[in-house]
């Protein structure tokens, strides 16, 4: 009830701010909604019926002279806007449409977030309470618009939602029942401005918890620690690198969650020492709440990966070919090289943005052969040729680096793309670049 009868402006018109506009308006609030751009006559002709205010075209700032109770942001867009400055020099609360999913869910809320491995631990925690019959629904940065989902859930469902720093910023009473911070890794210092307040933007994910919830951390992450800190929830950590007594751990070849072996690592489908992270918060999270073994083991037999993120694609004659497509940096290509010990055919490549490859030198030394595409062909070349392998071919796609690597491969191979550069030298997203490996793969098939 507490959005009835308030008048509130919604800055963007995008996925979020389209659905935000619509549910306050369900929700008895007076909206007006401004965008610098014009939306589609359809889309303009179905808000005014709501009896919703459009201004569009630009961000006049005369529009917070009028008597808003809050505003409603974008996620997106920068507190340096000017109208953001102007809301805030007005005392006018700035918010996310995450806040307004919490203030409207009938059901508990997971919410999950960290630098890396937020789609992978959500989409897992997701998989996990849907084979556990506990009614789950998948949320926020990773698919569907929070209060969308908010408004069909009941007390019997349970929303998982990924979050991101830019919507964590603009929450004021949100408190999920489980909160998961996976790591904290330099991201996004050009809207947060250091490293220091991207921390505290995602540390507000703990900020309202009570004694009654529960924090899921990191306890190999420093900087997530301490933020658990501020939290008055039950800490449950995780950790991959020191045995615990308390917590999901890595002990005797195994998963353990508190004193109870869940799966045996060799059992776990999903390749990858950063993803073993990702399983035990998503242990941790699906154990508090309720989940029995049998379902936890079940998914993670099976659950090959979120698409793009080192995706097991197929196993052809012996080989195995994984799609690692979201790497588009040299960090993400060393992790996933580092998830094997089999023979590696590396496919790489992409938008030059100016660096050189030397950083993975130390992890080519089990990759046997390195096919190249892209703007960055002849950089990452020499590194190979510098690391001694002798097989080294450009070609002109993705396709072909599939077929060529398929033609130099043995059984027991791996052929991995990873690309270790952005994709918009040739393709407009990673996902374009990795169905295009997905379906050489399934023409070879």
């Amino acid at each position: 009830m507490m959005y009835n009868g308030k008048k509130v402006f919604v800055l963007g018109l995008a996925k979020s701010g389209w659905a935000a506009a619509k549910r306050l308006r369900e929700l008895g609030a007076d909206v007006v909604v401004n965008d610098r751009n014009e939306p589609s006559e359809q889309q303009r002709r179905e808000l005014e019926a709501l009896g919703i205010r459009l201004v569009c075209g630009g961000h006049p700032l005369e529009l917070l002279d009028e008597p808003f109770d809050f505003v409603v942001k974008n996620p997106g867009i920068p507190y340096t806007n000017e109208l953001v400055q102007k809301a805030l020099d007005k005392h006018i609360p700035v918010i996310t449409e995450v806040e307004i999913a919490y203030e409207t869910s009938e059901a508990p809320i997971i919410g999950i977030t960290g630098s890396n491995g937020k789609t992978t631990t959500t989409t897992l925690i997701f998989h996990i309470l849907q084979e556990a019959k506990r009614r789950p629904l998948i949320a926020g940065n990773i698919g569907t618009v929070a209060c969308e989902v908010a408004k069909q859930a009941t007390k019997d469902d349970v929303i998982v939602m990924e979050l991101s720093s830019f919507q964590l910023l603009g929450t004021i009473r949100f408190r999920p029942h489980i909160a998961v911070l996976l790591n904290i890794f330099d991201a996004h210092l050009d809207y947060h401005g250091t490293k220091e307040a991207y921390a505290e933007a995602k540390g507000n994910i703990f900020k309202n918890q009570t004694e009654t919830d529960y924090a899921v951390v990191n306890a190999d992450d420093p900087i997530v620690m301490q933020l658990a800190e501020k939290s008055r929830a039950q800490k449950v950590p995780f950790s991959a690198k020191t045995p615990l007594s308390y917590g999901a751990t890595v002990k005797e070849g195994a998963i353990y969650f508190h004193d109870e072996r869940i799966i045996d690592i060799q059992d776990v489908v999903l390749r990858g020492a950063h993803n073993i992270e990702n399983i035990l918060a998503a242990v941790a999270a699906t154990k508090l709440a309720g989940a029995d073994n049998d379902s936890i083991c079940r998914v993670l037999k099976t659950f090959t990966g979120v698409p793009h993120r080192l995706q097991f694609v197929a196993e052809i004659n012996g080989r195995k070919f994984y799609n690692d497509s979201k790497a588009t940096n040299i960090l993400a290509t060393q992790k996933a090289l580092s998830a094997f010990h089999e023979p590696v055919i590396l496919l790489a490549g992409g938008l030059d943005r100016g660096n050189e490859f030397d950083e993975l030198l130390p992890y080519l030394n089990h990759v046997k052969a390195v096919i190249t595409f892209g703007q960055t062909a002849p950089k990452i070349e020499r590194v190979a040729r510098e690391a001694g392998i002798q097989q080294v071919k450009r070609v002109d796609n993705v396709e072909q680096a599939a077929f060529a690597a398929y033609e130099w491969s043995s059984p027991g191979d791996v052929i991995l793309l990873s690309p270790a550069c952005a994709s918009w030298d040739q393709y407009k997203t990673f996902e374009q670049r990795g169905d295009m490996f997905v379906h050489a793969v399934h023409k070879l098939k």
